[in-house]
């Protein structure tokens, strides 16, 4: 199933919004929809903070998916764990 992710960051002195569709596996979607969706959204945040060039200042306000869900604390808390 896909997910509309909306992802609300920070980086090299400026404010920007991206978003899309992404494939979720609906058996962990079942199990835990936020941290199935928090999954894809951390992945795909890593590639945009690589495609920035790592900025020194990357920094996630807001993560959501389907126009609704606020998962920003699972998202957030799953990069400062991997930093």
């Amino acid at each position: 199933m896909n997910i509309n992710i909306k992802v609300y960051l920070h980086a090299k002195g400026i404010n920007f919004l991206q978003s899309g569709s992404f494939p979720v596996r609906i058996s962990e979607f079942k199990k835990n929809p936020d941290h199935a969706v928090a999954v894809v959204a951390y992945e795909w945040i890593k590639k945009i903070n690589f495609n920035m060039g790592r900025s020194e200042d990357f920094r996630i306000d807001k993560v959501v998916y389907d126009s609704k869900n606020d998962i920003s604390r699972i998202v957030k808390k799953a990069l400062i764990q991997m930093r």
